[in-house]
């Protein structure tokens, strides 16, 4: 049976679901209504034809990517949580920022996240080109670094792997380092230590 009502926003939002679980080839309209329960007219009605789905699609991520807020209470912590925020809604949602990608938005998705860094270089005491640097660096390293975690988790299985590669030898006779290399890597700890030691470079160097 047929939903009676059916709202705008429940309707990209069960748009939006289907395309992260299934990327954006699997967004029909008839499926879309089949997830929603309603006729495929009801859809039409309330966002028109496919592209224009499409289109409000990439607007509301665009939005969403504008939550990003900063938490802490140094400088450090400050603009930290802000790469943590932007990696972790860039992670939620891959295909639809290859949309948002696709459509020429990108720079205007990226600017909520550059304007909280912004304020936070400015108020760490750095302006113009060092504030600049260190807002794109931090850009930067949040994207360069979800690219290789995608890299990774794309890859196929590989043989020999790390547990293979790493001993007493290839690690200079540190069986410590061996033995963690060894090991999968912890993203989250690793962005957060790597980026944390980014940003004390980046503000060490902005007062020399």
């Amino acid at each position: 049976m047929a939903r009676s009502s059916l709202t705008r926003d429940e309707v990209l939002e069960a748009a939006a679901a289907l395309v992260r679980r299934h990327g954006p080839d699997a967004l029909t309209m008839r499926k879309l209504a089949a997830e929603l329960g309603t006729a495929v007219t009801s859809i039409y009605w309330h966002v028109g034809n496919r592209e224009s789905l499409l289109d409000a699609l990439v607007e509301r991520t665009v939005q969403e990517m504008g939550a990003v807020r900063p938490a802490g209470r140094t400088p450090v912590a400050r603009i930290v949580s802000v790469a943590r925020g932007l990696r972790r809604e860039l992670r939620a949602r891959p295909h639809l920022i290859a949309m948002v990608h696709e459509r020429g938005l990108t720079e205007r998705m990226f600017l909520p996240a550059q304007q909280a860094l912004v304020h936070e270089v400015h108020a760490a005491g750095l302006r113009g080109a060092r504030a600049a640097d260190a807002v794109r660096a931090v850009q930067f390293q949040t994207v360069g670094f979800l690219l290789v975690e995608r890299n990774r988790e794309r890859s196929p299985v590989q043989s020999p792997g790390e547990g293979d590669l790493w001993d007493a030898v290839t690690a200079e006779h540190d069986p410590a380092l061996a033995r963690a290399l060894a090991l999968p890597a912890d993203q989250e700890r690793l962005f957060t230590a790597s980026m944390r030691a980014l940003v004390h470079g980046l503000l060490d160097a902005g007062g020399s």
